[in-house]
């Protein structure tokens, strides 16, 4: 290579580490530095700064390409790739083939070598020429005299990589077939490799996790994908650890050091001390299961040993790494590779069944792949789980899902029955991880485990067990026990067994006490709680002792932003107390309260409505309108209202809830500020600012003494002022109280609560206001972002968001591509909402707009006139947003230099504005602006001036009721 000494950054992914250490190796031994992560970041280092400075002291990068650099899912910032990809010198060398597809834009032009297919020889060749850029010197070369130094590896102790990839297995192996089927895991064997990697004597490294997931076939993978780095790679089955002596005598006859009259102790002894001499080796020890029995077989010296066991407890002897099932992006890989055709939502369902467990899949994909639909399958899984789970070919796995946990039930029963107990409880519990502290407090009241109640370490120890047989994954605080184990344990149960567990599961669920719903303090406990009395198999709707529970935690699936499961739940419960107690019950009528409310969170107010108004309907019949119950379904409806653009009844409605509610709590009670909020915002939407900004201010201040700053309710009522401080053009009061606020709920409630992300909306929607249209664009985008992932791309806020995203766009002079988000959303409301939902006609108004941007006023005309005629129809004449509606096609008649038509349209407006709403409202300011510019382009400037008395209109923001 070149005798001037450069600096060189390695970029890689985890995978091709061992091409990183050749290619640093080497390119050390000529004189060059190197920067390796591995070799010269310390643990806690920061990994974007030492990234940084590493590319700020290099003087090249050397990019070692492959289909794992390009993974979306490895670059955690967009910055760090364009930093490596835009630098003057990059030197890319393709460790795989790679097509154009697989490379981003920003590298597809760089031309590269390729290492791959090449022995050492040439690939060394290879990387000098990219090193050297294959060019002939300009001037004579240097006379070396003596050779230079050797390269800092040797003294630093680094032994000679070898060329990764290279062909061919070890001289001594004994590893049966590689899986052809093996998929995803790519994370664990990085991670796996790096591990053993990590020190100069032997590495222990023991994978540990419950039966069928998959230990084996990544200790397998792993030795195959590594095999050329090692001499020796030697399999023991250690299921049977006095077995291992043997095994070891058998690797010392094929090294040529067995004795053969000594027994298989004396020569495994033999290989233990011949490892301590030699590199580059690897001892798989398979299923072991005794740490105590395996701890004295483990060898010694500069080389790995990898254990796979069902048993978690390897401290002192292995550093231990507890493998989980599947990610679901792994799950839909291998599904897809397996069963060819399935769609993406079939996998996913399919996957979501089996847990993402891959014994389950593989065996899945056998039946399937043998004569049976995917749909059939998903059916019989349901109803005949442990049947089901004993068929299918699972090539590399010993056993069917429903033997491997049958045979290790029958061996923790014979040894420890109370152990198998706490299993069957387990199991009839949801699949989400069980807290300890719930059994601790419940275990005197519960009949199906044997022992004495009060033995205090009966827990610790049945837990232990458990683990030991991997049938359950045990941390300090929680239990967790496979979806599909579950089920398994429930089919093998009879009818009277199944009668007792279930007792116990309620007698647990009732004994559990998370707090207050509505507070944030609480979620955490009431969300572990809340996935138990969900899950399917629970089936707890029928027990009447439980249903205040079930209440209460449709309470806190709402206030903590989780709609959808609210209303599955409360349809459920509804149904059911329904049938049993009547319509007008009063836990009928609390379930109906809670899903009109949680129907409505969802956007659907044309079906909240319904709901809202026959709970509301029954509760003055039976209770009378006074009743703290009515009132509440009066607020509800209310509400819902003013969703649909019903201001002026909703603000009737509000005003009566708020003065019965003053009179019989006081001014500040929750309720009564509830509706104190509530018809603020109903003010702030009729255009009485002035007043709206009086009641909020004074709910804030009461919201503040009675609830604290960090409440959701303090939160909201200190962002709906904000918002009307827009409204009054006091926009340095408005930033700043939107800032706080947003600050204050994200650590209150957590960057993806629907308040966070609602309240990230409205400072976008200011920062546009005051034209920051880059910051702006970056929370819209964010938001959008969050709302896609937490809610799904068709959700009415996920909407709004993408408007508000396209709008800031429209205002950065980028049209194209608002347009097309535009088209998008409309499109995406149509088919959910239906062409006549608010939300539609909103994004119909948008597009609208940007199309007379455009310059396309034709089509905007058509839009306008259509969304006005939608209006009038529903709304009438004189709704607001008929008007709004009207005053926009009128801006686009002008546009189109219809002047007389848009004249006349705007007097219309404006009258009826001036008559609804008041000459000083924004609306009627703006329209009255409109018409004088549209005099003025008619001649009539003398009556143009007489108009402009009023204010530039204002933007507004989103407000927040309840």
């Amino acid at each position: 290579m070149t005798t001037t000494s450069q600096r060189f950054f390695i970029s890689y992914a985890g995978l091709d580490r061992p091409w990183a250490e050749w290619v640093g190796w080497h390119l050390e031994r000529a004189d060059h530095q190197v920067i390796l992560d591995v070799w010269d970041w310390s643990t806690g280092d920061n990994f974007v700064e030492r990234m940084d400075e590493a590319l700020k002291q290099a003087d090249a990068v050397v990019a070692l390409f492959s289909t794992s650099y390009f993974d979306a899912e490895r670059w955690t910032r967009e910055e760090w790739t364009a930093a490596v990809a835009r630098r003057e010198r990059i030197i890319p060398l393709a460790l795989e083939p790679l097509a154009a597809a697989d490379t981003p834009h920003l590298l597809a032009p760089r031309l590269h070598k390729n290492l791959h297919g090449l022995d050492e020889t040439a690939a060394l060749a290879a990387l000098r020429e990219a090193i050297n850029g294959g060019t002939r010197p300009t001037s004579p070369p240097i006379f070396p005299g003596k050779a230079p130094a050797a390269g800092p590896t040797e003294a630093e102790g680094r032994t000679k990589p070898r060329l990764p990839g290279s062909t061919g297995q070890p001289d001594v192996w004994n590893v049966r077939r590689r899986n052809p089927d093996f998929a995803g895991r790519e994370t664990v064997i990085v991670r796996l490799r790096e591990s053993l990697l990590s020190g100069q004597q032997a590495v222990v490294q023991a994978l540990h996790g419950m039966g069928g997931i998959g230990k084996t076939q990544i200790a397998l993978e792993y030795a195959h994908r590594f095999s050329g780095q090692y001499d020796l790679v030697w399999w023991i089955d250690a299921e049977q650890s006095d077995q291992i002596p043997v095994h070891y005598t058998e690797l010392a006859d094929r090294l040529g050091i067995a004795k053969p009259d000594a027994g298989s102790d004396p020569n495994a002894r033999a290989v233990l001390h011949h490892l301590r001499t030699r590199q580059r080796w690897l001892i798989v020890l398979d299923n072991a299961e005794d740490p105590a029995q395996i701890a004295p077989w483990l060898p010694e010296g500069p080389g790995h040993v990898l254990i796979t066991s069902r048993n978690h407890n390897w401290r002192g002897i292995a550093h231990p790494t507890g493998l989980d099932v599947f990610t679901r992006s792994d799950s839909l890989a291998y599904l897809g590779t397996r069963i060819p055709g399935t769609t993406a939502a079939q996998a996913d369902a399919l996957a979501q069944d089996l847990g993402d467990l891959p014994l389950a899949l593989a065996q899945a994909a056998g039946v399937i792949g043998s004569g049976m639909t995917l749909d059939r399958y998903r059916q019989l899984l349901t109803g005949n789980t442990a049947r089901i789970l004993q068929e299918g070919d699972a090539p590399g796995y010993p056993a069917p899902l429903a033997a491997t946990v049958g045979i290790a039930t029958t061996r923790l029963d014979d040894n420890h029955p109370e152990a198998t107990a706490l299993l069957r409880l387990g199991a009839f519990l949801g699949p989400d991880p069980i807290p300890i502290a719930w059994l601790e407090s419940a275990r005197p009241h519960l009949s199906t485990i044997p022992g004495d109640p009060d033995d205090l370490m009966w827990l610790h120890t049945s837990l232990q067990h458990l683990g030991r047989y991997g049938l359950a994954r045990i941390d300090h605080e929680t239990f967790q026990i496979h979806r599909l184990t579950q089920a398994v344990l429930r089919d093998q149960s009879d009818s009277a067994q199944t009668e007792r567990v279930r007792d116990d599961v309620t007698t647990i669920l009732r004994t559990i006490e998370p707090g207050d719903p509505e507070s944030p303090d609480s979620w955490p406990a009431w969300a572990s709680l809340t996935s138990h009395l969900t899950a399917r198999n629970v089936l707890v709707a029928d027990l009447p002792e439980l249903r205040p529970t079930l209440q209460q935690a449709a309470v806190f699936l709402i206030r903590s932003g989780q709609p959808r499961p609210a209303v599955d739940l409360l349809t459920s419960l509804r149904e059911t107390c329904t049938a049993e107690l009547g319509p007008d019950h009063p836990e009928v009528l609390t379930c109906s309260q809670y899903l009109g409310h949680a129907t409505s969170d969802l956007g659907d107010f044309m079906s909240a409505r319904p709901i809202i108004e026959d709970a509301h309907a029954r509760r003055r019949r039976i209770l009378r309108d006074d009743h703290p119950d009515t009132l509440q379904s009066a607020n509800d409806l209310a509400a819902v209202l003013a969703a649909m653009d019903m201001h002026a009844e909703a603000r009737l409605m509000d005003e009566d809830t708020l003065a019965r509610r003053r009179r019989l709590f006081g001014d500040d009670h929750p309720d009564t500020l509830q509706s104190a909020n509530n018809l603020a915002v109903s003010l702030n939407e009729l255009g009485e600012d002035a007043e709206a900004r009086r009641l909020h201010e004074d709910t804030l201040t009461r919201r503040r003494r009675t609830r604290g700053d960090d409440h959701p309710d303090t939160l909201q009522s200190a962002m709906n002022l904000a918002s009307t401080l827009s409204d009054l053009g006091e926009h340095s009061e408005c930033r700043h109280m939107l800032e706080a606020t947003l600050t204050r709920c994200r650590n209150a409630l957590g960057d993806d609560h629907p308040h966070t992300l609602r309240y990230a909306t409205n400072l976008a929607a200011e920062l546009s206001h005051i034209g920051e249209y880059t910051e702006a664009r970056r929370l819209h985008e964010d938001t959008l972002n969050r709302r896609r992932r937490t809610l799904g791309d068709d959700h009415p806020d996920t909407l709004r968001s993408a408007r508000g995203v396209a709008n800031v766009l429209q205002e950065l002079g980028e049209h194209a591509e608002s347009r097309r988000m535009q088209e998008d959303t409309l499109a995406r409301a149509r088919r959910t909402r239906g062409d006549d939902h608010p939300d539609t006609l909103h994004s119909v108004a948008d597009l609208a707009i940007t199309l007379n941007g455009l310059g396309e006023h034709v089509e905007a005309r058509r839009l306008h006139e259509d969304t006005l005629k939608r209006r009038r129809r529903l709304l009438g004449d004189d709704h607001r947003r008929t008007l709004q509606s009207a005053h926009s096609l009128a801006v686009t008649l002008h546009a189109l230099r219809s002047y007389p038509e848009a004249a006349e349209l705007l007097e219309d407006v404006r009258a009826r504005q001036r008559r609804t709403l008041g000459d000083d409202h924004r609306d009627t300011l703006r329209t009255t602006r409109a018409l004088a510019d549209t005099l003025t382009a008619m001649g009539k400037r003398y009556a143009a001036q007489k108009l402009l008395a009023g204010k530039k209109p204002r933007r507004r923001l989103g407000r927040k009721r309840r």
